[in-house]
């Protein structure tokens, strides 16, 4: 049993990984900003905003872990390499042998397929997410080669499964089951690729173990990937459904006000980015992880989706772009 803390551990990704900590009989502490976690008095809790170095830095003192679990991203705020840096410090207690820290394929620039070794997006980049994720990454590995820190870091794509936070598998059950039209940019062609959360934590927990691990970094993400469309037709396919797909220009879509990360979305959120496609092989042959097929894990999440309460979600916009494309097409 080891003494682990996990940075941000009550929902999706973080969740994953402490249900798996919990199947395992660790001693648990998460770090947070809520009210509560889901495990109740399995776990202890620190309070705290890991964006305030100082703050964290108070929390830990007097503190040992064995382990640490980075997984926080302020999506308001942001979370930068000096804020990341300031946490693995104040957690490089005697006895730390792992710190891993959740980066992203956003740290690589559009194209590919790349393996972990390719150069990432640099400092100046205009995508402050993927400069913040790729700036952590650099001042971790500096870390490890001037003081030592035991990092590894995972580079998931799009993370999808139960207690997803963001607005992407839902999105689109939510109309296919009530026999909408789901709106594909273009042909939807280009590609994404997945990884279901509780693989990435599967091979969070496995990076942690493996002596290979430290000062590596692994792709997590489903190869081949798939397109749009192909996306859309699987989520679709594990409901039972045949979907009802309408083909709008980006340029109309944009006209209309359609967004990426924001209401009004169209396409879930942040899934029509120009494809960064990246080759897990390293995770499969230095840590063992076997991803699940797209499929499968879609089929895994749609039944928890369905135990779900559901709002109606408000469909006005669409229904306006909607009638836009069909009086374009005219």
């Amino acid at each position: 049993m080891a003494r682990v803390l996990v940075i941000g551990g009550t929902a999706f990704m973080g969740r994953a990984i402490v249900d798996q900590l919990l199947a395992r009989g660790h001693e648990i502490t998460i770090m947070h900003r809520g009210a509560a976690t889901p495990f109740g008095e399995r776990v202890q809790e620190l309070r705290c905003d890991r964006n305030d170095a100082a703050a964290v830095q108070q929390a830990l003192r007097g503190q040992a872990f064995e382990v640490v679990f980075d997984n926080v991203y302020d999506w308001q705020r942001g979370t930068s390499a000096e804020q990341v840096a300031a946490t693995a410090r104040a957690a490089s207690a005697a006895g730390l042998r792992r710190y891993v820290f959740m980066s992203s394929v956003a740290v690589y620039p559009p194209g590919g397929p790349y393996d972990e070794d390719a150069a990432l997006v640099p400092a100046d980049d205009p995508n402050v997410y993927a400069q913040q994720k790729a700036d952590s990454e650099r001042a971790l590995f500096e870390l490890h080669q001037k003081e030592g820190l035991p990092v590894t870091t995972l580079r998931p794509a799009f993370v999808y499964g139960p207690h997803n936070q963001f607005p992407r598998e839902t999105f689109f059950w939510d109309r296919i089951l009530a026999d909408r039209p789901v709106i594909i940019p273009e042909n939807g062609s280009r590609t994404m690729q997945w990884v279901h959360a509780e693989d990435v934590a599967t091979a969070a927990l496995a990076a942690s173990d493996s002596e290979a691990a430290d000062g590596r970094a692994y792709n997590l993400a489903g190869y081949p990937p798939v397109t749009q469309q192909e996306f859309v037709e699987v989520l679709a396919r594990v409901a039972g459904k045949q979907p009802k797909l309408t083909h709008i220009p980006r340029a109309v879509i944009e006209r209309a006000g359609g967004s990426l990360l924001a209401p009004p979305l169209y396409f879930g959120a942040y899934l029509d980015i120009p494809p960064i496609t990246v080759v897990p092989d390293r995770a499969r042959s230095e840590l063992g992880v076997e991803l699940r097929s797209l499929e499968d894990g879609l089929r895994e999440t749609f039944r928890w989706y369905q135990s779900q309460p559901h709002a109606q979600p408000d469909f006005s916009w669409e229904d306006k772009l909607l009638a836009t494309a069909r009086v374009s097409r005219a």
